[in-house]
C-alpha cells in the first residue's frame, strides 16, 4: 500500500472512530495532495507526498511560534497536534551519526572542496535525506565541513 492509500484509509478510520481532530488534520493533508495533483496534472509518488508533509509541518512550526508569541496557547496546541498526526506518515528520521556519514560520503563523491561548491553536495544529499533529516541542519553541516 502506498502512502496516499494509507492516508485515505486512516481518514476512513478516523471517520468511523469519530475522531474529529485527527480527521481534520488528515483532511488538510489530503486537500494539499489533491491540490498539487490538480495543479500539476500528475499522480503523486510517495516522495511527493513526503515533500508536501514536510512543507505542512514547517508551516505548523512557524504558526506555533507566532501563536506562542501572541500567548494563544490553545491555537499552538492545535497546531502541535496536527504536527503529531502529520509526522506519523514521515519515514523514520536519521540519527546525527547517519546524517554526518551521508554528508561525508556526498562531499567525497562530489569532489567539493569549498563552500562555493555546496550546491553539488546538497543536490546529492536531498534525494537520500528528504523527509528523514532537517535539511536546514544538513546544509549547515555541509557548509561547516567545506569551510574547514
Amino acid at each position: 500500500m502506498n502512502l496516499k492509500q494509507q492516508i485515505t484509509e486512516d481518514m476512513k478510520t478516523a471517520m468511523r472512530a469519530k475522531d474529529m481532530a485527527r480527521l481534520g488534520a488528515i483532511r488538510l493533508l489530503l486537500a494539499a495532495m489533491k491540490q498539487r495533483e490538480v495543479d500539476e496534472r500528475i499522480e503523486l509518488s510517495d516522495a511527493d507526498v513526503i515533500a508536501i508533509i514536510e512543507k505542512m509541518v514547517k508551516q505548523r512550526r512557524d504558526s506555533i511560534s507566532q501563536f506562542e508569541a501572541a500567548q494563544r496557547q490553545e491555537l499552538a496546541d492545535a497546531e502541535k497536534f496536527e504536527i503529531s498526526v502529520l509526522q506519523t506518515y514521515m519515514p523514520q528520521p536519521m540519527t546525527e551519526d547517519e546524517v554526518a556519514a551521508a554528508v561525508t560520503e556526498a562531499i567525497a563523491s562530489s569532489g567539493a572542496k569549498s563552500p562555493q561548491e555546496m550546491g553539488k553536495v546538497i543536490a546529492l544529499l536531498k534525494p537520500k535525506l528528504a523527509g528523514r533529516a532537517d535539511m536546514g541542519k544538513v546544509s549547515a553541516l555541509v557548509k561547516a565541513r567545506l569551510s574547514q
